[in-house]
């Protein structure tokens, strides 16, 4: 029999709050929904396994999840309150309470959306992404899972974006303008989403993200990426190699309006300087198509063709887990030559 949650029904932080109920768990630790008695508000409480306090990575990828956060205050990223130490030695932050589901789930459970739902959700998250950036914050691991959609204030499909734990912060003040950068030659995301030059291991800025956000779209108006892949190792050699599959040519009979899926093209274009450069770019152009307006001038680079016959459907995306790092080699060829890409990937446990 396992043994009862420690926490469950215990006041921490010197009584500020009381752990109501578990609501999510892996590797690294738990979230707890938890009440803050003084004021009586509900807040959500991510706590790191005191075992784990001892692993320098891990303690320093949760504690710049609060320091990433407390940089950001816009509306659709999701607020962090507090955070310190527990009296076992446990790390914890205090987090907003959301009530709904992730993009992943909601995608599984109903089906890809149709653009129009989509489209405003994803202009408000660029609308996040692009404060963060402004702050010098490239979150590294936009996917699904970290995009949830919640009721707010009467407004629904209100997203949240989640989970600053693999996000670079400069260690400097921050500076409007400033962009982090990741250290060359290491990696970290998740191989479905991760941009060609993050999963090559070389640095970062803010375009990497928005590659990340215009994959997450393409799922989400298709059900599908525009590649087939069925392991990590599969998805990370697409990523580098594979010209994507146009939106207009992924689901046999569902189409899409005009200029849509040259938007979403011209955001996963392999070279980020084909791509939008910023998130407000980005925004901008996905609202045009929402308000049902002109669409966005092409790139200043043509968009590379791709087939126009869609591929079998592709298998159920494999729960890929975070938390823990493994050095893999990729072997890509490149017009008739072998080149070696060394990455490293943190994968969530």
């Amino acid at each position: 029999m396992r043994a009862p949650d420690p926490y469950i029904g215990r006041e921490i932080a010197q009584g500020k709050y009381q752990i109501v109920q578990k609501i999510g768990s892996g590797g690294m630790g738990a979230v707890y929904k938890a009440t803050q008695p003084n004021i009586g508000r509900m807040v959500a409480v991510k706590i790191l396994h005191a075992k784990l306090v001892s692993r320098k990575d891990l303690v320093e990828r949760f504690s710049r999840e609060a320091k990433a956060l407390a940089h950001l205050s816009h509306p659709n990223t999701v607020r962090v309150f507090d955070d310190g130490m527990l009296e076992d030695g446990s790390l914890y932050i205090v987090m907003e309470h959301l009530e709904g589901k992730n993009l992943n789930q909601t995608i599984r459970q109903k089906g890809p959306m149709p653009a129009e739902r989509a489209l405003p959700m994803m202009v408000q998250v660029c609308g996040a992404l692009e404060e963060a950036h402004r702050a010098g914050i490239v979150h590294r691991d936009l996917k699904p899972e970290n995009i949830f959609l919640c009721n707010q204030g009467g407004i629904v499909d209100f997203p949240k974006v989640l989970d600053f734990g693999l996000a670079k912060v400069t260690d400097k003040e921050m500076r409007p303008g400033a962009v982090a950068l990741t250290q060359e030659g290491m990696i970290f995301g998740t191989p479905e989403f991760m941009s060609p030059e993050q999963a090559q291991g070389k640095l970062l800025d803010a375009r990497s993200d928005l590659y990340s956000l215009a994959m997450i779209l393409y799922e989400a108006l298709t059900g599908k990426l525009p590649f087939d892949a069925a392991r990590p190792m599969e998805f990370i050699q697409h990523q580098v190699m594979t010209p994507p599959l146009h939106l207009d040519a992924r689901v046999p009979g569902r189409t899409f309006a005009p200029g849509l899926g040259d938007v979403i093209a011209r955001a996963i274009a392999k070279d980020p300087d084909d791509r939008y450069q910023s998130a407000a770019e980005f925004a901008a152009a996905l609202a045009e198509h929402a308000a049902g307006g002109t669409p966005a001038p092409p790139p200043s680079r043509p968009i590379p063709s791709t087939p126009t016959v869609a591929p079998p459907s592709a298998p159920p995306r494999p729960v890929v887990p975070l938390g823990t790092i493994i050095g893999v080699a990729v072997a890509c060829l490149v017009v008739g030559a072998a080149v070696a890409v060394g990455v490293m990937l943190a994968l969530k446990g």
